[in-house]
């Protein structure tokens, strides 16, 4: 396994070269037309299971406004999500900054996409395996549905990659992420602004009802 991981880590910093060759300019762009939206806060990190588990700070543009109701309590990810933000999310342009989480050996451009912390003592023995590679911006997963799939078919993705990992299959990921961003498909689960959250047990009561 730790061979596969050399090339991958040479593709990514080949491919970082030149996405912030590229995409310098559009970031510095984003960057202005959030600060004018949203204030300072224009960007989105969070704490997420890397490699093996080990913890590190997801980067992403902000799409969603801090709104609350009259008890302090956040409104839901539909009233929160600007206009500017749902465009950044269907064109999966909200990634960029994660380009810095590539860049410090936290993320690759593909594998499985890390998850909340939250989730870790959830997952089954066999879903677990989704850390014994990288994450990613983009994956298996992704280009099979996004978040149009449900949390079994996409765990059932996650492990496959990372039974078949290789440069080949990389780049075919890579090719059907550009197909998937511009044809924008799979961004939302049906009903869901933002992707469910994953609860085994109401997926166990799911499989039972079917």
């Amino acid at each position: 396994m730790q061979n596969k991981y050399r090339y991958k880590r040479l593709v990514d910093l080949l491919l970082l070269l030149a996405a912030i060759i590229l995409g310098l300019p559009l970031i510095l762009l984003i960057s202005i037309i959030l600060f004018f939206i949203q204030g300072r806060n224009i960007f989105f990190c969070q704490i997420r299971p890397g490699y093996h588990e080990i913890p590190f700070k997801l980067i992403k543009f902000r799409t969603m406004k801090n709104l609350y109701d009259n008890d302090r309590h956040l409104l839901p990810d539909e009233q929160r999500l600007t206009n500017f933000g749902l465009l950044l999310r269907r064109t999966s342009l909200d990634e960029l900054p994660s380009l810095i989480n590539i860049l410090r050996g936290e993320m690759s451009f593909v594998g499985p996409r890390p998850l909340l912390v939250e989730y870790l003592p959830l997952y089954s023995k066999e879903q677990a395996r989704r850390h014994e590679v990288m994450p990613g911006i983009t994956g298996w997963a992704q280009v099979k549905g996004r978040n149009n799939i449900s949390w079994e078919k996409k765990f059932e993705f996650d492990i496959w990659y990372v039974d078949n990992l290789s440069f080949w299959l990389d780049i075919k990921i890579l090719f059907l992420t550009i197909v998937k961003v511009f044809k924008r498909e799979g961004i939302n689960q049906p009903g869901h602004a933002t992707m469910e959250i994953f609860n085994p047990i109401t997926i166990e009561k799911n499989d039972k009802a079917n």
